[in-house]
């Protein structure tokens, strides 16, 4: 599963970069996340809950930041096991450009699961992977917006 997007956030470069490399606000942003803590430099633990059709896994897994050129870009990958379910994995380069007070934050990403997950179809595993990752750069807007008292 392969996508890319923009979002443009009411809010200075500086300011959706230091949002993106914070816990707390990547916990409220991310669906179904559970907990996200810092276990070493650049990497976090994440829990979180993902439905994929039928199928509803908590996964436990790594996420690691690298290649970071603050405050313009960054690469994410992330590790996850769902016990039964599977596991998925995956990454996304993101990448942040300031204009007229706002900032455009682009991204692409990359996802692929294997186990009980693989077999409920590709559309489907898409479709809920796409889903996520809209969920989560919206949240991520509104909430950066919010943050700067200027929610669209």
């Amino acid at each position: 599963m392969e996508m890319s997007g923009e979002q443009l956030i009411p809010a200075p470069q500086q300011a959706v970069w230091e949002a993106l490399n914070d816990p707390a606000v990547l916990k409220v942003c991310v669906p179904g996340c559970e907990s996200i803590e810092l276990i070493g430099e650049n990497q976090y633990q994440v829990l979180m809950v993902a439905r994929v059709g039928p199928v509803s896994a908590k996964f436990k897994g790594k996420l690691t930041l690298s290649d970071i050129k603050p405050p313009n870009s960054y690469a994410i990958a992330f590790e996850g096991q769902g016990g039964p379910a599977g596991f998925a994995k995956g990454g996304a380069q993101v990448r942040l450009s300031a204009g007229d007070g706002k900032t455009k934050l682009a991204y692409d990403v990359k996802a692929s699961v294997g186990g009980k997950l693989a077999q409920i179809g590709s559309r489907l595993i898409d479709a809920a992977a796409k889903k996520v990752a809209d969920d989560f750069f919206r949240n991520f807007n509104q909430k950066v917006g919010e943050l700067h008292g200027k929610s669209g």
